[in-house]
């Protein structure tokens, strides 16, 4: 009887410990205080529902907004803007402090001139649009890291204790789709080298500065502009400043998955 009392006693205590235990870790469970930085790429141009944000053009339907909406978020702070530069992002920072958990961002498509890449390549000859493209990839690569430096070291600083996540820039064209007119396949795979090289150097930048890189490219593949699928990217529209930006399926089935890929 005795042993048998013991026994029964143990059980007990391990039930009791376990579910003590439980409620521990479930206490423990960090609160997510969520900032969303960049440009227009993490604001949501191009995908309606703008709300009171002026020129920034900060979506309902943007990825950021779309996290946290489907995630436990105590605080969610979206500062992202129609655009931004790695020095309107180091001021964007300001809202981040040492509470913060997560921070995310795309920067770097408006420093190496990209939004004129586009125009020039619209309205010049196959090799002018290649030149062009050549100059902003030389940008990339020789101006750009130092500035992406320093936008990593200021949201580090500004917030130690988060999980921090660099967001790339997707290809624009499907070389060889069903495109029949506008740009040349030749303008088209300029373009698309520059978006790899501006991919390359964003990432290699990341990694110096130990936040995590997420290449987007391959979450669009099959969806860019000229693809045979539904695009996730607007061609020329109106307004033209949401041109070459996601559509609101590009924000909800490309960027949002790549953002859940290392974030849950």
């Amino acid at each position: 009887m005795v042993t048998r009392a013991r026994r029964l006693f143990s059980v007990f205590v391990v039930l009791v410990l376990s579910l003590v235990g439980g409620a521990v870790t479930a206490a423990a469970v960090p609160a997510t205080n969520y900032v969303a930085l960049g440009d227009s790429y993490s604001s949501g141009v191009g995908a309606g529902s703008y709300g009171d944000s002026g020129g920034c053009k900060r979506s309902a339907n943007a990825y950021p907004e779309l996290w946290a909406d489907s995630h436990s978020v105590t605080d969610f702070t979206f500062v992202a803007c129609l655009g931004a530069t790695t020095s309107d992002v180091i001021n964007q920072a300001s809202a981040l402090d040492a509470s913060t958990t997560l921070v995310t961002l795309s920067v770097g498509g408006n420093d190496a001139g990209f939004t004129d890449v586009m125009v020039d390549c619209t309205l010049g000859t196959n090799q002018y649009c290649i030149d062009r493209v050549e100059q902003a990839k030389q940008f990339a690569r020789t101006t750009l890291p130092g500035r992406l430096d320093e936008v990593y070291s200021v949201v580090r600083s500004n917030a130690p204790n988060a999980q921090i996540v660099v967001l790339g820039y997707p290809r624009f064209y499907k070389i060889g789709g069903s495109c029949q007119a506008g740009l040349s396949d030749t303008k088209r795979s300029a373009i698309n080298s520059g978006a790899d090289t501006l991919a390359e150097v964003t990432a290699q930048r990341a990694a110096a500065a130990g936040v995590t890189f997420v290449d987007v490219r391959g979450h669009f593949s099959g969806h860019e502009i000229c693809a045979d699928g539904t695009w996730w990217l607007h061609s020329l529209t109106w307004p033209v400043d949401e041109s070459y930006h996601p559509t609101v399926q590009g924000q909800a089935s490309g960027y949002l998955p790549a953002l859940q890929s290392v974030t849950g």
